[in-house]
């Protein structure tokens, strides 16, 4: 039975390597659709979670798992025929590689982190091209979703699999290989995998074709490209454009904030106008894995063409820079009512990078943190979502849901990070005798939590 046949008749065996918050929910939906899938992981804890049906990714609920899930397998290095065939509607995961040996699809969805000096650190994708490389065969497709600068899949991913097991494959003929770009945004309900377009790239027409009849048995649209080249500068723009107009809008904050203008207020105003305008809203920074990380990639990549990617400099510049800014303004408050910043106590509220998400990844209030112990403030800091934050300079953990009436009215000034949704803003506006108001949340009313708002 050839590839095509097998992904039409939902017996392709799909190998999801990366169980994140990425690779779960496609894993999952994978499953939902019919098709056997196993899922790769080096974590052995997240491996025992899937197995066990119990969810560690907010977007994937227990239940869904707990009834997918297979729990176990032998599938792997001790079994010598697949234990996934005639298996279909199933999940479950390991840590060993030699699982590839049975998929007929392998899904790349590992980290791509930048280094120190923001450099793309690629060895995620390199070390998954090498494992599937040792088990590839022929009427396989290669599938990279992970974010990373426009020719990761040629230059990096295609080499290996071409030279895989000492003999030259043809892609596009022995093999097919494909990128697809992730478009995950935690926490949304409104846009899923299944009803966000999903688009490809395809390294040759026929790699193109493959990848295509994939994902169009688990989303409702694709939109195909001309190469993965393409697709990954589809990821990236998207990305970009959010991080630099959050940067716009960031800085017209700084401005109205020096004219001594509502930029609320503003925002507010501008988006009435039908045509030519599209509302961000300003904040305390970036955060999550996806803006303060996908422009560098593009910027690392001209960099390397010597060009200067100014537009991305400079957002990044003003994005970076608001943490300072915002604690600057706690410090100005503080001095309004003749207290220094040195010995006040500061409530921290909210502290994953966006509302009604558990994620802290490149969250602002951890450097907001980190600057106010710094400048010798007294931190204590509340969030639901998140009841322990850890990082190189400190260690500290949420107060008590039932403490934070009691923090409120006792704090010096009151720091809001995070809009979370089950926060009672006429409480903290009412207890709070200083509040410093970071997402305009004690102005929420006058927003309709039913738009479309872009937030850093």
């Amino acid at each position: 039975m050839t590839l095509s046949e097998k992904i039409k008749s939902r017996e392709a065996v799909i190998s999801v390597i990366g169980l994140g918050y990425v690779g779960l929910p496609l894993a999952v939906v994978f499953a939902e659709a019919g098709f056997p899938v196993v899922g790769i992981e080096t974590d052995s804890a997240k491996v025992d979670s899937v197995n066990q049906g119990i969810s560690y990714v907010a977007d994937v609920p227990s239940g869904t798992l707990s009834r997918l899930s297979r729990g176990s397998s032998p599938v792997g290095a001790t079994g010598s025929s697949s234990a996934l065939d005639g298996r279909g509607g199933s999940l479950w995961a390991t840590t060993d590689y030699s699982a590839l040996s049975e998929a007929d699809v392998a899904l790349i969805c590992v980290p791509t982190p930048l280094g120190k000096t923001k450099d793309p650190d690629v060895s995620y994708i390199v070390s998954a091209a090498e494992d599937i490389s040792r088990r590839l065969h022929c009427d396989m497709l290669i599938v990279l979703e992970s974010t990373s600068y426009p020719g990761t899949t040629e230059e990096i991913v295609l080499p290996v699999l071409q030279q895989a097991q000492g003999r030259h494959y043809e892609v596009g003929k022995d093999f097919f290989l494909a990128f697809s770009p992730e478009r995950v945004d935690p926490g949304r309900v409104d846009w899923t995998i299944s009803n966000t377009p999903k688009v490809i790239g395809g390294q040759t027409p026929s790699c193109r074709d493959m990848c295509v009849a994939l994902y169009e048995s688990i989303v409702q649209q694709v939109v195909p490209v001309s190469s993965p080249r393409a697709a990954e500068m589809v990821k990236l723009l998207e990305n970009t454009f959010r991080a630099t107009n959050i940067g716009l809008v960031n800085e017209i904050s700084i401005i109205c904030d020096r004219l001594g203008i509502d930029v609320w207020e503003v925002i507010e105003a501008a988006k009435t106008k039908p045509f030519g305008f599209m509302p961000f809203y300003p904040g305390p920074g970036l955060g999550g894995h996806c803006l303060p990380v996908d422009p560098q990639f593009l910027a690392w990549k001209l960099k390397n063409l010597n060009y200067t990617a100014r537009f991305i400099q400079l957002a990044d510049e003003i994005n970076n820079g608001m943490p300072l800014y915002w604690v600057n303004k706690v410090q100005d408050s503080l001095n309004l009512v003749e207290k220094a910043l040195r010995g006040s106590d500061i409530l921290v509220l909210g502290v994953t990078y966006k509302r009604d998400t558990a994620d802290t990844r490149e969250s602002p209030s951890l450097d907001i943190i980190d600057l106010l112990l710094a400048k010798g403030a007294r931190v204590d800091y509340h969030d639901p979502y998140a009841r322990e934050l850890e990082t190189e300079s400190y260690q500290l953990s949420s107060i008590a849901d039932s403490e934070l009436k009691d923090k409120l009215d006792q704090a010096d000034c009151v720091l809001i990070v995070t809009d979370h949704s089950s926060y009672d803003w006429d409480q903290v506006s009412r207890l709070g005798s200083l509040v410093v108001d970071t997402r305009n949340a004690l102005g929420v009313a006058s927003r309709q939590t039913a738009e479309v708002v872009v937030e850093g």
